[in-house]
């Protein structure tokens, strides 16, 4: 597996087998001079398909895919992983991809329908904060909050443990304020209750949130891909008739002009 930092705190780390520690303090592995980083921060092991996370503190603050992790963690490819607040995205190496390719055959055909699997109604697309370029799909009725049981657990101070609930209806999600200190907000504005519609942006105190709507997205994408066909401009009215006066009009000047040269009155 391999380590992205987008932000370029460190340089892509393929991951060794064995052992890759990570810290502030010389002799690490992945050397990372930040805010919020130990000396010896945590441990990623690596057996060449699995990865893991060890928490070294409990006080060293790692999140995976937005959940504190406060135990030895198991982690994969596409999984997001913060070391304080230096953020790194786990990618597949090159062989890991081509075994997937390979496990990813056509099966064979064998009689039984295959259930497509359907895009979320509403899905929620983090904009700020520790959250910021993960997607949340909404179902049914769900909580957010700094509590780990939550279905959207956002491990910061600001956030309560049971923040908000959301629940989707046909036109949107219901936003309710379960009571938190720092408030809920539906663009920019404090609620207790409140609608939130596709655009509009979702605010827990400083963490915010857009609610998208994947399938009105793919409609949008699909109409801009269609051809362009330029229709003709209609002609105005009389249009021709003028035209056709101005073409005898040249005509007739240039027939004049040429007859007076012939007769040696213009010359040129």
């Amino acid at each position: 597996m391999k380590l992205l930092f987008p932000n370029g705190e460190h340089e892509p780390v393929e991951l060794k087998l064995g052992t890759t520690r990570v810290g502030s303090a010389a002799g690490n592995d992945i050397l990372l001079m930040a805010p919020g980083i130990a000396a010896q921060h945590c441990e990623l092991g690596f057996d060449g398909s699995n990865g893991t996370i060890k928490v070294l503190n409990p006080a060293n603050s790692i999140a995976l895919n937005g959940r504190q992790v406060m135990q030895e963690t198991a982690f994969k490819p596409g999984d997001i992983i913060l070391f304080g607040k230096v953020g790194t995205r786990v990618l597949a190496s090159e062989r890991m991809q081509a075994a997937a390719a390979a496990a990813r055959k056509e099966p064979e055909d064998d009689g039984r329908t295959r259930v497509r699997q359907a895009l979320p109604k509403f899905v929620l697309r983090g904009v700020s904060g520790s959250t910021f370029g993960k997607t949340f799909a909404l179902v049914g009725t769900m909580t957010v909050g700094r509590a780990g049981e939550c279905d959207i657990s956002i491990p910061t101070d600001e956030v309560s443990r049971q923040h908000a609930k959301l629940q989707v209806m046909p036109d949107g999600v219901a936003v309710e304020d379960m009571g938190s200190a720092n408030g809920t907000f539906i663009n920019d504005k404090r609620v207790h209750t409140g609608m939130l519609k596709p655009g509009e942006e979702l605010r827990l105190d400083t963490v915010r949130f857009m609610l998208v709507a994947p399938h009105l997205e793919m409609q949008q994408v699909a109409k801009a891909a269609e051809p362009v066909v330029a229709k003709p401009a209609p002609a105005a009215a009389g249009g021709g008739g003028q035209l056709k006066w101005l073409l005898m009009g040249v005509l007739g000047t240039a027939a004049i002009i040429a007859a007076l040269w012939a007769a040696g009155i213009v010359k040129f």
